[in-house]
Parts: C-alpha cells; structure tokens; sequence
C-alpha cells in the first residue's frame, strides 16, 4: 500500500473517488512481461482495473461534483483521470451491476454467445465457469434466447445456484463428476452446440469429445492455465475440429464496442424484468484486493468477486 498526494485536475480531467472496484481473472495475465491484447502492469506503478466512483472535483465540461462514472483506474481509493475515460452511468441501478451485469461480465456473455457463436433457439449450450461472472450471464441470456443450457461448476452449493435460481436444464461438479467427459455426454445426450469456454483444459477437451457437428466454441477465458509457468499439453482431440467441422473463435470484448448499445439496452430490460439474476462475492477494504483476487483462481467467488471501498 502507497499513500501519495494527488495533482489538482488538469481541463478535461476529474478526481474520482473508487466506491467499488472489479478484479477479474484477465489482470493474471499482465503480470507476466509479454505481449498481449493489454499491456502488462509496470513494477512500481498502481495496479489498474474496473471501477465505479463518484466525481469529486471536475475540470471537464459534463461531469459535475457528483456524478457517478465508470472508469479504469481501480486498485486507488482516489484518481485524477481524463473525462474521455469516465463513463456515466445511471444511479437508479445498483452501482455495483455496471461491473457485473451491465458491465464487462455481461456484455462479454452477450456478444459472445449472439456474436460470436450466432446462438440460435433449441441450441444446447455448454458453458464452463459457469457460477462465475461470466459464465452466470451467459448461463442466463441462454435460456432467455431459447437455449438448452448445460453449466460446469466446482462445488455443490455453486450448482443448486446455476440450476434452481439461474435456470439451467444440468449442472456438472467436475470436482465430483470423475470423467468429465462421461458426465458431459449423459447431461447432453444429444451432443452440444455451443461451447462457451471460461476454463480450457479438460472441459475443452471434454466440450471436443461431445460436440455435435458444426458446433460453435467461443473461447472467452483459459482460467484453468493462467497460472502455469510453462504451457500445458494441448486436448487430445483436436482433430474433432475437421471431423465435427467445429468452428472456434477466441474474442476480446474491446474488440465489439459497436455491440454496446443493444447490449445496454437489452441488459437493462432483462434486469428491470427479473429474468437476469446476479450474485456478488464481495470483499471489503482495499487493502483486502489481493486476496480477493487470489480467491479467483481457487474458486472463492459465486458471480461477480467484487472490492467494496469506503462509501461504497
């Protein structure tokens, strides 16, 4: 932890006060020096991620002292940013659901599974990670797209939740399932269509082994090997690829922002009706960010795993 004085706002920045901060299994990946979609943390500077804040003081036309914004610069109780990077956001819903639901989790699930995977009624649908932040969205706008929906999660209590409150038609506890694969097939006996892939590893293989063909794999996280130090063997069946003619697509949601406003749109109508469900794990204190974040990478977390900062 670093206490340090921060500049007056310059014209066209605002001094943003963190009620809420999001941290997501993709931060794992910048903090090994190598390219990527995102650059990598720099030793020595602040951490950064999503956040939620309050507009303290404002040198940019449009923010009032007050205002409530999306902004990127998490892992800070307090921030000067440029105005060009807030985003204002409507109080009237609970602040912390523009980190989940109408957020990056629920837009990635949407764009994913409509975009991406061209997700059709009566598809059967697998979805790994599946009482994660992302993976309960895209669980959710399945069904409510007409879906048959097959989740994998790692505890008994993660998936009474998938299957009683979220809706899915099965629930695997790969931790108790022994062959993933085996108890894949008997939840989709007739072969899945869509595989919307948070994990990697042996549920990719296992989503190989039972896909139909002309399946759709959207490859939206590899949660399972973020943090291997040297790659791990490939699946084995990677030739279902020719046979089943499966398509696969790896996705970056930066990559969509023309998909925002349908998703908003839709995001806020779903959660005005009830049929979309969230669920925070949240930790309180920035000084307790890490260990929230580690939590990810062991399961800690059903939905969204959430920081709660002072006034949040």
């Amino acid at each position: 932890m670093v206490e340090r004085r921060l500049p007056v706002p310059a014209e066209g920045q605002l001094l943003v006060r963190t009620l809420w901060m999001s941290v997501d299994p993709y931060m794992r990946g910048r903090m090994v020096d190598r390219p990527s979609y995102i650059a990598p943390f720099q030793v020595g500077q602040p951490l950064e991620g999503a956040a939620v804040g309050v507009v303290e003081q404002s040198a940019a036309p449009g923010f009032a002292p007050g205002a409530v914004v999306t902004h990127f610069s998490g892992w800070r109780d307090r921030a000067v940013i440029d105005a060009a990077t807030a985003g204002k956001i409507d109080p009237a819903a609970p602040l912390q659901a523009w980190l989940g639901p109408l957020g990056v989790p629920g837009q990635t699930a949407h764009a994913g599974l409509l975009h991406i995977a061209g997700l059709k009624e009566g598809d059967t649908v697998f979805v790994s990670a599946a009482a994660g932040a992302v993976g309960s969205m895209a669980v959710q706008i399945a069904k409510i797209k007409g879906a048959r929906v097959v989740g994998s999660v790692g505890t008994e209590d993660k998936a009474r939740w998938v299957r009683d409150e979220l809706g899915a038609d099965a629930v695997i506890n790969y931790r108790a399932a022994g062959d993933l694969t085996k108890a894949l097939a008997e939840a989709a006996p007739e072969g899945i269509d869509v595989y919307f892939d948070n994990v990697g590893g042996d549920h990719l293989d296992a989503a190989l082994a039972v896909a139909n063909r002309f399946a759709r794999f959207v490859i939206c996280g590899m949660i399972a090997q973020y943090n291997d130090e040297t790659p791990p063997p490939g699946p084995r069946n990677m030739t279902a690829l020719i046979a089943k003619r499966i398509k696969m697509q790896g996705y970056i949601i930066l990559d969509h922002p023309d998909l925002t406003p349908r998703f908003t749109r839709e995001m806020l109508g779903w959660l005005a009706e009830g049929r979309i469900q969230s669920r925070d794990t949240v930790v309180e204190g920035l000084e307790n960010a890490p260990k929230a974040f580690i939590g990810l990478f062991s399961g800690d977390n059903t939905g969204k795993m959430l920081v709660k900062l002072a006034g949040g």
